[in-house]
C-alpha cells in the first residue's frame, strides 16, 4: 500500500514545494489570511462591547465561534485558485506534459495534484485562526468550548477538502484557466450558501445537527474524490484543446436516454420505464430506509421540541375540516393543481439539491417531508389524539401514492449521483451527467408525475372527507 502511495506523495511535494516558491501566490494569500482574523477580532470586540449594554450576551458568545468558523472558510475561498489551476494552468503554461509522460499510474498523478491543492488552503486556514485565537486571548475574551473548537477545525478541514476535490474535478476537465475560474462558481456559491445556514444553527446553538453536517460533507468528499479518480484520463487530458457546446450531441444523448430507442409511447412505458424502475432497487431500497428514518427521528424529536396544537379539542378540529371540505368543493381543480405543483416543485428542488451533491442532498425532499411528519404524528400522540386514526384519515389516502413517488423520484437522484461516481470508459463527464439527467427525465415523466397527479387529486378531494368521518 505505502510503495503505491509513495508516488503519489512525490508529486505532492513537488508540487506544494513550486506553490511556496511562487510569491505570487504566497504573498497576497498570507496577506489576506494574516489581515482578515485581525478584522473579525475587532467585530468580535466592537459587537461584545454592544451586546453588553443590552444585556444580550448570549449573541455574544455564539458570535465567537461563529466569526472563527468565517476565518477558517475565508483562506480557503481565496486560495481555491491552487486547485483550479492544478491541472489545467500547467497545461496553457505547458509544464504538464513532462509530469503526465512518467510511469504514475492515474490515480497516483491525480492524488498527488489532490494532496498538493489541499495543503496550502489547510495552512492558510489554520495560520488564520491561529491568529484569531491569539487575539482572543489578547483581549481577555472567552474562548469556544473544547467541543466547538473541534467542531471548527473539523468543519475547516472537511469543507476545504470538499472545496478543492470540486475544484481539481474543475482542473481536470476544463480546457482553460478562465473556463475552470468560471466553472468554479459552482463549488463557491453552495458552499457560501452552507456557510450560511452553519452561521443560522450555529447561532440557534445546536450544534448536534453541525456534526451531521459534517458527516454529510465527509461523505460528499468521499464521491468527490471518487468522481475524479474514475474519470481522470491523461490521454483525454492532453487531447482536450477547446470546449464545444454542442447542443445537437447534447439532446441526442438526452434523448437516447429518455426514450430508450423505444419506437412507440406504448414500448416505452411497457418495456423503457419499468426497466428503469428495475435499476432503482438498490436506491430505492436505500432511500426507503433512510425515509423511516427521518419519520422516526421527526417522532422522537417531540422529546426536545414542543410547539403548541390548537386541534386537540374534537370540536375545532371537526370545523377545520369541515372548513376544508367548503374550501376544496368536489372537482375543483384549482386546489388540486396548486398541490400536484407544490409537490413537483419540491422534487425538481431536491434534483438541483442533488446536482450539487452527487446525488446526496436530492433525498432532503423526501426526508424533510417524512421528518415533519414523524413530527406532527408525535406530536398528537403527545396530546392524546390517537396517531393511527389521524394518519389513517390525513395522510394515508393519498400517502399511499406520495410517498412512493417521493421515493422512487429521490431514488432516481441518489443513482445519478453513483453513475457519476462509477467508471464509465469512453464518456466524459459531461456525457454521463447528460444521460443521468435523461433517466431522472424518464423516471419524472413515466412514474412519479403521473403517481403525483393521482395523490394530489386525493389529498383535495378524498382525504378531507375521509379525515371528516373518522373524527366526526
Amino acid at each position: 500500500m505505502w510503495a503505491n502511495l509513495r508516488p503519489a506523495l512525490i508529486v505532492a511535494q513537488r508540487e506544494v514545494r513550486d506553490q511556496f516558491r511562487d510569491w505570487r501566490i504566497i504573498f497576497p494569500v498570507l496577506g489576506l489570511t494574516i489581515f482578515f482574523p485581525f478584522l473579525m477580532n475587532f467585530t468580535a470586540s466592537q459587537i461584545l462591547n454592544f451586546v453588553k449594554e443590552y444585556g444580550a450576551t448570549i449573541i455574544g458568545e455564539r458570535l465567537v465561534p461563529f466569526l472563527m468558523m468565517i476565518v477558517g472558510f475565508f483562506p480557503i475561498s481565496v486560495s481555491l485558485v491552487i486547485a483550479l489551476e492544478s491541472f489545467v494552468g500547467e497545461k496553457e503554461r505547458g509544464s504538464i506534459e513532462p509530469l503526465l509522460n512518467t510511469p504514475l499510474k492515474d490515480w497516483q498523478l491525480y492524488l498527488g495534484k489532490l494532496i498538493s491543492s489541499t495543503i496550502p488552503p489547510l495552512i492558510s486556514s489554520f495560520v488564520g485562526m491561529g491568529v484569531y485565537t491569539a487575539g482572543l486571548l489578547i483581549q481577555h475574551i472567552q474562548l469556544p468550548e473544547p467541543d466547538q473548537l473541534l467542531l471548527i477545525v473539523l468543519m475547516t478541514i472537511i469543507q476545504a477538502l470538499v472545496m478543492v476535490s470540486g475544484a481539481v474535478v474543475v482542473s481536470a476537465q476544463a480546457t482553460s484557466v478562465r473556463a475552470a475560474n468560471l466553472l468554479a462558481s459552482f463549488i463557491i456559491i453552495p458552499m457560501a450558501l452552507l456557510i450560511q445556514a452553519e452561521s443560522v444553527i450555529m447561532f440557534w446553538g445546536d450544534y448536534r445537527l453541525l456534526w451531521l453536517v459534517t458527516l454529510g460533507l465527509l461523505a460528499l468528499t468521499v464521491l468527490l474524490v471518487r468522481v475524479g479518480l474514475v474519470h481522470f484520463q491523461r490521454e483525454e487530458l492532453l487531447g482536450r484543446e477547446i470546449d464545444v457546446l454542442n447542443i445537437k450531441w447534447g439532446w441526442r444523448v438526452f434523448k437516447q436516454a429518455f426514450t430508450g430507442n423505444a419506437p412507440s409511447i406504448k414500448s416505452w412505458y411497457i418495456r423503457t420505464v419499468p426497466a428503469a424502475l428495475t435499476n432503482l432497487k438498490k436506491p430505492i431500497l436505500i432511500t426507503s430506509l433512510m425515509v423511516a428514518v427521518g419519520a422516526l427521528a421527526g417522532f422522537f424529536l417531540v422529546n426536545y421540541y414542543t410547539v403548541p396544537l390548537d386541534i386537540v379539542i374534537p370540536g375545532k378540529m371537526d370545523n377545520r375540516i369541515q372548513g376544508l371540505l367548503q374550501e376544496w368543493p368536489l372537482f375543483s381543480a384549482g386546489p388540486m393543481l396548486a398541490v400536484w405543483w407544490q409537490n413537483i416543485r419540491a422534487l425538481l428542488a431536491g434534483m438541483l439539491l442533488g446536482t450539487f451533491s452527487l446525488g446526496i442532498l436530492g433525498m432532503l425532499p423526501a426526508l424533510a417531508t417524512t421528518g415533519v411528519m414523524g413530527f406532527l404524528l408525535g406530536l398528537i400522540s403527545v396530546n392524546g389524539i390517537p396517531p393511527v386514526p389521524f394518519f389513517a384519515g390525513f395522510v394515508l389516502p393519498h400517502g399511499l401514492f406520495e410517498i412512493p413517488a417521493m421515493i422512487i423520484a429521490s431514488a432516481s437522484i441518489l443513482r445519478a449521483g453513483a453513475i457519476l461516481a462509477t467508471p464509465t470508459p469512453g464518456k466524459t463527464v459531461g456525457e454521463v451527467w447528460i444521460t443521468s439527467l435523461g433517466e431522472w427525465a424518464k423516471i419524472m415523466v413515466g412514474v412519479v408525475i403521473p403517481l403525483l397527479f393521482v395523490a394530489a387529486a386525493v389529498e383535495v378531494w378524498v382525504t378531507p372527507r375521509i379525515a371528516f368521518l373518522l373524527f366526526q
